[in-house]
């Protein structure tokens, strides 16, 4: 779904090129995003929404045609590793797929990882 060919200067801009029912959940991802760190500031980087905090980055996350891809970068993931197991992995990211609830609680626990992770360097 995500189109490279596209530059984006915005979260918004990004998250209008979907489907409604995929905006929804690119929409709620960033909402979820923002509470479990609230001082972190949205960017586009690689042309995904991403958060950065203290010039570091933080997560990103974005769509693609069965999925939605989330990257806590490798410590994230590596710290949840085991309620991240019934998901497919990669290093530093996760798939959480498209027709199944996303596990809006679990993001918000990784965020929060990686919010206090990033403010301890």
């Amino acid at each position: 779904m995500t189109t490279s060919k596209k530059q984006f200067g915005t979260i918004d801009e990004y998250i209008k090129t979907f489907p409604i029912d995929v905006q929804n959940i690119l929409e709620k991802m960033r909402e979820t995003i923002k509470k479990a760190a609230p001082e972190a500031v949205e960017t586009i980087s690689y042309q995904m929404p991403a958060f950065k905090q203290n010039g570091r980055n933080l997560v990103y996350f974005a769509a693609w045609e069965n999925h939605i891809g989330f990257y806590p970068l490798p410590s994230g993931s590596e710290a949840f590793k085991k309620e991240l197991s019934s998901y497919k992995q990669g290093k530093g990211s996760v798939q959480f797929p498209i027709d199944k609830p996303i596990p809006y609680d679990l993001v918000e626990k990784i965020v929060k990882y990686r919010d206090k992770e990033n403010l301890e360097k």
